[in-house]
């Protein structure tokens, strides 16, 4: 990257660096503005989830969220799950939310919707699920929230449906 500007004269906030950690995120930013100097400052240099945050957040209005919207952990997300299973009565005890948070993390980490799911769903629980998904995604968007696995699948169907985001 350092090559790219100082030899090649790429403007720096033309570069996106993307890590796997978030530790890993700052470590190539220190390295890169000993090479590069501070004009390393403006290249993105982020994890995976956070490059999509920020695409998100400007373009949170195309997608039907406000710029502002939450980003839903682990606890929010089984919160949210146990209202929802407890609105279409199925049983949590028979049936608990981390059961469909996890088929729905998996799902959204294939990228796939919940009207793709629907049509694939074959088995009992993947059919409950397909019930399930549509409605959770639907109190997402009600909330104004993402949770993290729709981080990554609404980046994607952000430059899907529109590229010029």
């Amino acid at each position: 990257m350092a090559h790219i500007v100082l030899d090649r004269k790429i403007e720096p906030h033309r570069i996106l660096a993307i890590t796997l950690t978030n530790k890993a995120a700052p470590e190539m930013r220190e390295r890169l503005t000993k090479i590069a100097g501070p004009t390393s400052r403006s290249m993105w240099v982020m994890t995976f989830h956070a490059f999509c945050v920020r695409v998100l957040r400007r373009e949170a209005e195309l997608m039907g969220y406000s710029p502002s919207f939450s980003i839903y952990d682990e606890d929010d997300r089984k919160r949210m799950m146990a209202s929802v299973i407890a609105g279409l009565g199925i049983d949590p005890k028979r049936f608990p939310a981390s059961t469909f948070v996890g088929r729905i993390s998996s799902a959204k980490n294939e990228l796939v919707t919940p009207e793709q799911y629907a049509k694939s769903a074959d088995t009992p629980p993947e059919k409950m699920t397909a019930e399930v998904y549509p409605e959770y995604e639907r109190r997402l968007l009600q909330a104004n929230a993402m949770d993290f696995d729709d981080l990554l699948l609404n980046a994607v169907r952000l430059f899907e449906e529109h590229p010029d985001a």
